[in-house]
């Protein structure tokens, strides 16, 4: 099953509060001067580019998705100070040694050859500067999936090779740093980002499941109506919801931060 990524709106719904959390926690560890030359790699509807243009005022900033319809969204969402193009991560449409830094956030684990996501990026930042990524972390602290994809694969073991813990099982630290490594970083340093992930109620968990963008809603969007209400049931039956109807879980993400060589 292909996973569905042509909408912002539903994926914002779904992913982006959540993407905002740790865009703001990644973009205060990077901890760079204002002035800068920025480029946003899988940028989707633009929540890593905001918190470059809200926290380190960018002398410029670039902002690429694959996606027409996640560039567009990415656009209205940044407005003038942002330049937002289609383009392909592992062939950027930009000249070398033309930003300063380069960074992407939560599509590492989505590109077919991340190896060669990570060399384009390093081919168009300066000598010094910085490419850094965080992808989360699906087998480990991302609970709110986890959650679903143990419940939807009891009910459908055929689903077990979707389940994002099993798909994306090497999106954790040191794979990070091996990538980085292999690319030919220098001086890279790897940190956990951790968020909460907070629910209002049931609706509020499941709700965003229904909008088909990303794989657990593409999986959602496959389903027989009489499946998905099945699902829907046992996961609520499941969750670890509070007497006040809220549902607390973590949200984990794994970022990595490496320097282009200056010789």
């Amino acid at each position: 099953m292909k996973d569905s990524w042509e909408s912002g709106d539903p994926y914002e719904y779904f992913m982006g509060r959540w993407s905002r959390l740790v865009a703001k926690s990644f973009v205060e560890w990077l901890a760079h001067s204002p002035g800068l030359k920025w480029l946003d790699v899988g940028c989707g509807s633009g929540a890593l580019s905001e918190e470059i243009i809200m926290n380190h005022e960018p002398a410029k900033l670039t902002a690429i998705d694959q996606s027409e319809h996640f560039v567009s969204a990415a656009r209205k969402r940044l407005g003038t100070p942002a330049r937002c193009m289609v383009g392909d991560a592992v062939a950027l449409p930009l000249e070398g040694a033309s930003v300063d830094i380069s960074v992407s956030g939560l599509v590492l684990n989505f590109i077919p050859d991340p190896l060669k996501a990570l060399e384009e990026m390093m081919r168009v930042t300066a000598p010094g500067g910085a490419v850094a990524a965080y992808v989360w972390d699906y087998a480990g602290r991302m609970d709110f999936l986890r959650y679903f994809w143990d419940v939807a694969v009891e009910l459908d073991p055929k689903a077990s090779g979707l389940h994002e813990a099993v798909r994306y099982a090497d999106a954790n630290a040191e794979t990070l740093k091996g990538l980085f490594a292999e690319a030919g970083f220098e001086r890279t340093v790897t940190s956990p980002m951790e968020v909460e992930t907070r629910f209002q109620g049931f609706d509020d968990y499941w709700k965003p499941f229904l909008g088909g963008q990303g794989p657990a809603p593409t999986y959602v969007s496959s389903l027989h109506p009489s499946e998905r209400n099945k699902l829907r049931d046992a996961l609520h039956e499941r969750l670890p919801i509070r007497p006040d109807g809220s549902i607390p879980m973590l949200a984990r993400a794994w970022a990595a931060c490496g320097h282009v060589s200056l010789g």
